[in-house]
């Protein structure tokens, strides 16, 4: 992982962890010590080191569990750096605030600081800054569904940004990205390349966590390419990996993919079990990706049979999208029988 390049040197010897599980533990574990540390050195000459641990401890945001406090602690240090000046630390948090208001579905808050962030970056020429920036904001173009130029830009300039200091994992990531993009804009064999080529970076770095970010993304281009029984094989090696390093957002995510899968090979039973598991992580990812699953699981309930149980995660679907102001609604809506709807 290049991020450490980019960061301020320190003044003190660090811990050696024996194996990979003991930094895990250590990191989960000191999760609530660490986020009070960020925020404590948010003043001063520390102020840059506080974004600077925020971003080293980002897996405390993507595992879901510990995003409000990360989130909490990111809005601390991006609203002293503006207020002082220091243009590299405020990019660098808000790229942080970005991440986990994306991965909670607050889709437009994150844009907002991501493109605050970019421009942050780009004063300074931080290509930490300007790679994560860009991902952000072409992840949140995708989710839109509708802006599927800009999330391509966006992607396509991460890459960019990372290879211009040789970040083969934050490349690799962008190309999982703008894999997905494609898969949605129907370029599906673009999409199947990519993402191989962004399995290839992973594995050739060993980087098991990352690796399984690279074969969630294979197993959504293979979906989308018709092969789902290999598409199930990617995502079931990408759920054992997301397990082993304690990432139960991306767990759930997983689970919503493999149901989707099952789902379009006439399996609803199994789709329906899927479903249920990432629905089990409640409030992990944010009520619009729950009202997400929800819907699928609906679906796989309907072709069971059970129509009252379907009608009734739509319902609750629809209420979280309505609240939102969700796009998703309208769809929703046209799921339930009119008698539901009224």
């Amino acid at each position: 992982d290049r991020l450490g390049d980019h960061l301020a040197p320190a003044d003190h010897p660090g811990l050696v962890f024996p194996h990979q599980d003991a930094a895990l533990d250590w990191l989960f574990t000191e999760a609530d010590c660490l986020l009070a540390c960020a925020q404590q050195a948010a003043s001063g000459t520390t102020l840059g080191r506080a974004a600077d641990l925020l971003l080293a401890a980002m897996d405390l945001a993507e595992s879901g569990a510990n995003a409000p406090r990360y989130e909490a602690v990111a809005r601390v240090v991006s609203e002293t750096a503006h207020t002082v000046g220091d243009t590299r630390a405020e990019g660098r948090a808000r790229t942080c605030l970005a991440k986990v208001r994306n991965l909670t579905g607050r889709l437009e808050e994150a844009d907002a600081e991501a493109e605050r962030a970019l421009a942050l970056g780009s004063t300074v020429e931080d290509h930490v800054t300007m790679g994560r920036a860009l991902t952000e904001r072409g992840i949140i173009a995708h989710l839109s569904r509708t802006r599927w130029d800009d999330a391509e830009r966006h992607f396509l300039r991460a890459i960019d940004a990372y290879r211009a200091v040789d970040d083969q994992p934050g490349e690799a990531s962008a190309l999982c990205n703008l894999s997905r993009a494609y898969v949605e804009m129907g370029r599906i064999d673009s999409a199947v390349e990519l993402a191989r080529q962004g399995v290839r970076i992973y594995g050739s770095l060993g980087r098991t966590l990352r690796l399984a970010n690279g074969k969630y993304a294979l197993g959504i281009a293979l979906s989308g390419a018709g092969s789902l029984t290999h598409a199930l094989e990617q995502l079931t090696e990408a759920l054992g990996l997301f397990r082993e390093h304690r990432q139960p957002l991306w767990e759930g995510m997983t689970h919503q993919r493999m149901a989707e899968a099952h789902l379009s090979i006439g399996r609803p039973a199994e789709a329906a079990t899927h479903a249920e598991q990432a629905l089990a992580l409640r409030g992990i990812g944010g009520e619009w990706r729950r009202a997400i699953v929800l819907t699928l699981l609906g679906r796989a309930l309907l072709e069971l049979g059970q129509n009252e149980r379907a009608d009734a995660c739509w319902r609750e679907a629809l209420s979280i999208h309505e609240r939102l102001g969700a796009p998703e609604a309208e769809d929703v809506r046209g799921l339930l029988t009119p008698a539901t709807a009224a």
